[in-house]
């Protein structure tokens, strides 16, 4: 068997899947984070609509959204030291309807910490996502004719594994699960 790994190149956005967090972005040359009615222009400063986002949008939890964009772009919950390529574009939020729906029976400040940790995981999996950090698999079962040539037959593939790493990503583990299968089926 042979497992061929390559960057995914039509993968899924996280931001398509169901989340906690709400991103609410504004570039002029990217569309990014989540759809939204609010309009840049209509808040002076970042404060404002941080302001807007607690009152208005039933926030509970915001964290600011920086991006750096030097021969790619990354996002993150902190600044970058680059004050020429990096800045703020916008938040990430969590309601407190979403407080009480995924967090309801446990204290506050437990659940606080805990939608940080969600809010801040899924802006690194977006990162990966524009970063192009999204990866494949094929395997393939190697035989070899009668003169001597190798053939590849393709046996399985799996796609949308974030992050390099395939001890880390699920790469090996679903390959292991996919190895196992044909062995069962012989």
């Amino acid at each position: 068997m042979v497992l061929v790994i390559e960057q995914d190149d039509d993968p899924e956005s996280p931001r398509e899947w169901d989340t906690l967090g709400k991103m609410v972005c504004f570039h002029k040359r990217y569309n990014l984070g989540d759809e939204h009615d609010l309009n840049s222009v209509d808040f002076g400063t970042w404060d404002d609509m941080e302001t807007h986002l607690y009152e208005k949008m039933g926030a509970c939890l915001v964290l600011p959204l920086y991006l750096y964009d030097h021969s790619g772009i990354t996002i993150s919950t902190a600044p970058f030291s680059c004050p020429w390529d990096s800045g703020q574009i916008g938040f990430i939020y969590a309601t407190k309807d979403e407080m009480k729906k995924d967090f309801g029976k446990i204290p506050i400040s437990d659940a606080m910490k805990a939608m940080e940790k969600i809010l801040n995981s899924e802006v690194e999996l977006y990162d990966l996502y524009l970063c192009g950090e999204v990866y494949r698999y094929t395997m393939f079962k190697v035989q070899t004719c009668d003169l001597g040539y190798e053939h590849r037959i393709s046996m399985d593939s799996c796609w949308g594994f974030y992050g390099s790493d395939p001890e880390e990503n699920g790469i090996f583990d679903q390959a292991e699960v996919d190895i196992s299968e044909w062995e069962e089926v012989g």
